[in-house]
């Protein structure tokens, strides 16, 4: 050990991987946006009410916001429905800026898109799950995603159309 007092590190501060090692880093995360409805309440609370019908879409979308600085936004809405009713409407938004330093080029997009959520997830699972409880339910464990398997075929369906699937304001 050393006596010479180190000075504390500003954790606003690039954390520089040694050789220029590649290097991401969550700045903040923070919910964008969240609603719940619930417009049969209260009959589609009652007791011994079959299963709802559910239908989640999770979707991912990216943006440069300065020099090494990026903005993933991992939306996701559930329906669940019964005997054709709507019984709720669970959306919410959850982002995290992400500082990302030394990646190459060709390699950002699956980054942005599929490592970035993958760190997202756990949380928006939360607060899904919180809010249909919230609102008189059983949580909705959403299920973990392949994003991997999601970004492969939104570029395939890119590459089909003649074009590709561009980062948003990237």
């Amino acid at each position: 050990m050393s006596d010479t007092p180190q000075e504390p590190q500003n954790p606003e501060a690039p954390v520089q991987g040694e050789g220029g090692q590649p290097m991401m880093r969550v700045l903040t995360q923070y919910l964008k946006d969240l609603s719940f409805e619930s417009p049969a309440a209260p009959q589609s609370l009652a007791a011994g009410a079959t299963s709802p019908n559910m239908e989640v879409a999770v979707d991912v979308n990216a943006r440069a916001l300065g020099e090494n600085r990026y903005e993933v936004e991992l939306s996701c809405s559930a329906t669940a429905r019964r005997e054709g009713n709507i019984i709720y409407v669970c959306e919410a938004n959850y982002a995290g800026l992400f500082q990302i330093e030394n990646v190459p080029q060709e390699r950002m997009e699956p980054v942005l898109l599929v490592d970035a959520p993958y760190m997202l997830f756990p949380f928006v699972r939360q607060v899904v799950a919180q809010s249909t409880r919230d609102g008189g339910f059983l949580p909705l464990l959403l299920e973990p995603l392949d994003f991997m398997g999601m970004y492969q075929q939104q570029r395939a369906a890119a590459a089909q159309q003649g074009g590709q699937a561009p980062i948003a304001d990237a």
